[in-house]
């Protein structure tokens, strides 16, 4: 698809598909917002990674995206920008598990 999204302290969210988004929403703010993510069935997470998996099925999806894009911006404004032609963490998807559900008793 080749549409991201980023802020100077790295990627914030790109798509792999027309209804698949990778959003590095943080361990701090997975952690924090676990309840709701967990309840939330457009959501995969892959425990230990920074990014979660949003399916774009509903239009409540897409405000849920909507939402945590804004809680990912608001969590990378707090991280100090990285030095230049450092790569982040991948993404689920280059993690080989963009849509798999996790216990977040683990997390």
């Amino acid at each position: 698809m080749g549409q991201a999204l980023g802020s100077p302290q790295g990627e914030i969210a790109h798509f792999h598909s027309e209804r698949d988004v990778d959003l590095h929403l943080t361990e701090q703010a997975i952690r924090r917002l676990s309840r709701d993510l967990r309840a939330a069935g457009a959501v995969r997470i892959v425990p230990g990674s920074q990014w979660v998996t949003i399916r774009l099925d509903a239009v409540s999806d897409v405000d849920l995206l909507i939402t945590l894009v804004s809680v990912a911006l608001q969590a990378h404004q707090a991280r100090p920008v990285p030095p230049e032609g450092t790569a982040g963490p991948g993404c689920n998807d280059q993690r080989g598990a963009g849509f798999v559900k996790v216990d977040f008793g683990s997390v």
